[in-house]
């Protein structure tokens, strides 16, 4: 039998090799993509390189958010690299998850063969206009020599001012054009501004005159942990965690007071309501934090002050009576140092109030049938699952127990998408499990969730990332579900398939499988998983009555 001839390397000085050598002197190590053919050298230059990896996955959504993950956790951007239409267009929920959580990301998106652009082309998109407003900036390359600066240019625009993603659309004849020889560019050094003294001393003189000064914490400031306890006890100041960035402060520090999530609890809410004086660090103030654009109140009475390294955020959804434009990190070591005494402010009742609202009820213990209650699931991981696991959750009514009961006592324990992607928690499991291989990585998901992106179990199997992706399967979709029976009384395209059999699902991934019906079935189930060494999907069978922290569905439904 004949064999073929073997085809010789491609050359190590075309665009694509270029580009990855800005990538990766600029410390990006990874890219998660579904290959395609129109950036074929650009997936080979990645491949090759010794300091990169290539991950190919089984969807480009999942690629986009194990690119999000990837970064967030480090603070260095990833690669989601996709080909034109149909791959661009699955990548788009993860780019947009990356836009609305402050993350840099680094798109490619392969394009038609310049001399086929404009002529629809075979899966030819506009893909400039359609990624514009979903990324900080959005590009299409026409000319091979001017990819690596383009990618600098990237890089430098995804990591400055307020992170995001950008995307690069390249042609598929370019990548693959010889360049020569050309110089390697020095890494570039994000420009980290500092607090100026002045806005530092006003401050510090206005926390210390506060009667309940109070601290809203977002991602911004999830690497500065340590001067963000230094500041409130300094300050003798309350802490909330802004929306699904619960890591951002000790949970078991008495001056927590809790999570500006979905459905926060009037009674948690009310120290924010009461306080005087508000510090807003490293926060967007989304529409989920500010419960509606309701807290802080607008009143006169509170004066809010916004520190954020972007400009442009500073003030943008809620009036500010000081507004500075720094680095987190450095705001808060400055804010620390201030001179000056502060007086003791009992935050006691607060915290209790937010410590009640984490608790599990007690009818958990009385709660009947053949499935568990999403409490006694979290009350079970809590129970089993090490202080530092790293929780990535998606979107879903089962979220409202996890964000109430698990204490985030650890630093970077939380990937959670502000943005509510449903299908962000598998893949993002599987990216944080490659860039941190010693952690203990759970994934939380409902079952709509899961099976959205759950095929990413693959590539944690073939990745050797051995994560945990617990499950709640209710049958329902379970938000829609619940705005359904509260606003209309019925439901409609909610109620889905099950009970299916996940576990199966997984073993035929090449994943390990367990069903549970018990809270000691499950806490058995998770002292195996977090131990083995294949990824597990451990299937929870929930109760679909049970629909959040305060209702049931017989209850929002009513009599019918």
């Amino acid at each position: 039998m004949a064999c073929a001839a073997q085809r010789p390397l491609p050359p190590d000085d075309t665009a694509a090799h270029a580009a990855v050598e800005v990538l990766a002197t600029a410390g990006i190590r990874r890219c998660y993509t579904v290959p395609g053919e129109s950036f074929l050298e650009l997936a080979d230059a990645i491949d090759r390189h010794p300091e990169m990896t290539l991950v190919s996955t089984r969807h480009e959504g999942g690629a986009a958010f194990m690119a999000e993950a990837d970064a967030k956790l480090t603070g260095v951007p990833a690669v989601a690299a996709a080909t034109r239409g149909p791959g661009a267009a699955n990548l788009a929920v993860g780019v947009h998850t990356a836009m609305q959580d402050s993350t840099p990301m680094i798109v490619f998106l392969g394009q038609a063969e310049t001399e086929r652009l404009g002529r629809e082309a075979f899966q030819e998109v506009d893909l400039t206009a359609f990624y514009a407003p979903i990324t900080k900036w959005s590009t299409t390359v026409h000319r091979a020599d001017r990819l690596p600066e383009i990618t600098a240019r990237a890089i430098r625009i995804a990591t400055t001012g307020r992170p995001g993603p950008v995307a690069i659309a390249v042609p598929g004849d370019l990548f693959g054009q010889r360049l020569g020889e050309r110089p390697v560019p020095e890494p570039f050094t994000v420009p980290r501004p500092a607090l100026d003294t002045a806005d530092r001393d006003r401050l510090a003189s206005w926390l210390t005159r506060a009667v309940r000064p109070v601290i809203i914490a977002g991602g911004g400031a999830r690497g500065a942990r340590e001067d963000l306890v230094r500041v409130a006890e300094r300050y003798s100041a309350g802490v909330y965690a802004a929306w699904r960035r619960q890591d951002v402060f000790p949970n078991d520090h008495p001056l927590y007071l809790g999570h500006l999530g979905l459905g926060a609890p009037s009674a948690v809410l009310g120290a924010l309501a009461d306080a005087d004086a508000v510090l807003v660090v490293g926060c967007r103030m989304s529409e989920t934090t500010t419960q509606g654009y309701l807290l802080p109140e607008s009143d006169g009475r509170t004066r809010v002050a916004q520190i954020d390294v972007e400009p442009a955020q500073v003030g943008a959804t809620c009036p500010v009576w000081l507004g500075a434009v720094a680095d987190a990190g450095k705001a808060l070591s400055g804010l620390a140092q201030a001179p000056g005494q502060t007086p003791y402010r009992d935050w006691s009742a607060a915290r209790r109030l937010w410590v009640e609202s984490s608790t599990p009820p007690r009818e958990i213990t009385e709660h009947q049938g053949e499935r568990m209650h999403p409490w006694s699931v979290v009350a079970g991981m809590r129970q089993t699952l090490p202080e530092d696991t790293l929780l990535t959750n998606d979107a879903g009514n089962f979220a409202s127990f996890l964000h109430r009961g698990w204490w985030f006592r650890q630093p970077r324990t939380q990937l959670a998408p502000t943005s509510g992607a449903m299908g962000y928690a598998v893949p993002a499991a599987v990216a944080a499990k490659i860039a941190d291989p010693e952690r203990t990585v759970v994934a939380v998901a409902g079952d709509g969730g899961a099976l959205m992106t759950g095929q990413e179990l693959e590539t944690a199997v073939r990745m050797r990332a051995a994560v945990t992706v617990v499950v709640f399967q209710n049958g329902l979709y379970g938000t829609i579900a619940m705005h359904q029976a509260r606003e209309l009384g019925r439901l409609a395209g909610t109620e889905i398939s099950g009970p299916l059999d996940l576990a199966g699902y997984a073993r035929a991934l090449g994943a390990r499988g367990a069903t549970v019906h018990t809270r000691e079935e499950l806490e058995k189930a998770l002292t195996e998983a977090v131990t083995a060494d294949l990824p597990t999907l451990v299937d929870v069978r929930t109760d679909p009555e049970v629909i959040s922290p305060t209702s049931t569905m017989s209850d929002l439904l009513g009599p019918g």
